[in-house]
């Protein structure tokens, strides 16, 4: 069933999320910072563009976000020309952006005061994920609102799952990003030693993807490391961005992390080299000094 849908912030992620939802027809709203990507968005698109976050929000069931960080999301909700302002009471807001717990709770809080949903949900897969609407979706929050959301967020996802309470899809991505951190070491670690010991890595991964050692990143990263080729997907800034969130998370909830902050300081080596939109792959180019 067609409904209206808000959707801010058309990132590499956020631009076709919100057009797998236009595709699923429903009449969606979109602003995105820069206008002109607002526009382009529009050309490609069943929906109109919106002056503010606010207005996009005033006639939307259902409102979704997917911005930078913790600041961006607060500016777009709480701000002077933000959601809050004008979002419907009984609609439900589901936001993709990977911030903190802490931020999706107090938001929860908020649209619990005030009659309406709240849905943290970050999503994995990256921009290839989001451009085939096969993203992974983890989300924290009320039942009722996760049903009452679900088929929307089906248009841009191949699995979602809630996963508890306010706070608990941001809590699974810091555990996603942590478990990437660590394979994508091993990995760069794995091709390097096998290019310096005369292998043909080629060869070698075609075997071990085989077995145990398979991995998302092995399968759709070993290619590009060995040519050295780093600009297909995620990138190092928003990595480190995504660690720090994990790594200040950890510091509340007294768990120990020395691989994920031995992999975050590799990652700030990388931004040295110039590597700061590389994709995360690029862990590899510090053995190629």
């Amino acid at each position: 069933m067609s409904c209206n849908v808000a959707f801010i912030g058309l990132g590499v992620m956020g631009y076709p999320m919100a057009g797998y939802i236009s595709k699923g027809g429903h009449n969606v709203t979109v602003f995105n910072r820069t206008k002109s990507k607002a526009e382009k968005w529009v050309s490609e698109y069943n929906g109109k563009t919106a002056e503010t976050p606010a207005e996009a929000a005033k006639n939307a069931e259902y409102v979704f976000t997917c911005v930078g960080n913790d600041n961006d999301l607060r500016e777009v909700t709480f701000g002077e020309n933000g959601i809050f302002k004008t979002i419907n009471k009984g609609s439900v807001y589901v936001d993709n952006t990977t911030a903190s717990a802490t931020i999706a709770r107090e938001i929860y809080e908020y649209a619990k005061k005030n009659g309406f949903g709240a849905l943290d949900a970050p999503v994995s897969g990256g921009q290839a994920g989001a451009e085939n609407g096969a993203l992974t979706v983890m989300i924290g929050g009320d039942k009722n609102d996760f049903d009452k959301a679900k088929d929307k967020i089906d248009c841009y996802s191949k699995k979602k799952k809630l996963l508890g309470n306010a706070g608990s899809g941001q809590l699974a991505k810091m555990v996603n990003q942590i478990c990437i951190a660590g394979l994508v070491q091993g990995l760069s670690e794995g091709i390097n030693f096998g290019m310096k010991a005369g292998l043909n890595m080629e060869d070698v991964i075609e075997v071990i993807s085989k077995g145990a050692a398979q991995s998302w990143q092995m399968e759709n990263r070993y290619k590009t490391m060995i040519d050295d080729k780093f600009d297909f997907g995620f990138a190092v800034d928003w990595m480190r961005k995504d660690l720090k969130i994990a790594m200040d998370e950890a510091k509340n909830n007294g768990s120990l992390l020395p691989v994920t902050e031995l992999v975050d300081k590799y990652y700030g080596e990388v931004q040295e080299l110039g590597g700061k939109r590389w994709d995360t792959s690029s862990l590899i180019k510090r053995f190629r000094k």
